[in-house]
């Protein structure tokens, strides 16, 4: 497949995905009663070298949320690319999508090492990590059978 073929469908599959997420994310919040997350404003305010004031870090959220989910979706779309089967594809993105956010927020500042998150913060973010990796892996397996 052709890389800019690869890339659209994964952004499509991006979508999808963090479609799931976000559902996932809202439901496990009305059971949990967790206020909604604040590291997606946060790792967009660093990014663009500004300081993390409230009003911006909420303003950036579901920018930055919807953006980085979309975008991860192309990745998925590289990994088609580089010769990995569906199910190859899978096993290596979950963990990219995991490690590779645990590692932005380290090395902006946002959050400590993952080995220093309490029990329920590390399953939180696993769970939802893991819901946009395997709902985008598996929208890409399916736009991909589609065309």
């Amino acid at each position: 497949m052709a890389i800019v073929e690869a890339v659209g469908l994964g952004l499509a599959a991006g979508a999808i995905g963090t479609i799931a997420l976000t559902l996932a994310e809202n439901a496990e919040r009305r059971l949990t009663g967790r206020e909604s997350s604040t590291i997606p404003g946060q790792v967009g305010t660093k990014l663009a070298g500004r300081d993390p004031e409230a009003d911006l870090v909420k303003r950036l959220n579901p920018v930055v949320h919807w953006s980085h989910g979309v975008v991860l979706g192309a990745v998925r779309g590289l990994l088609d690319v580089a010769g990995l089967g569906p199910v190859a594809a899978t096993v290596v993105f979950v963990p990219l999508v995991w490690g590779g956010d645990a590692l932005l927020y380290r090395m902006l500042g946002v959050a400590p090492a993952p080995w220093n998150w309490e029990g329920r913060e590390l399953v939180t973010d696993l769970y939802g990590k893991g819901v946009l990796a395997l709902a985008t892996s598996g929208a890409y397996i399916l736009l991909d059978n589609a065309v």
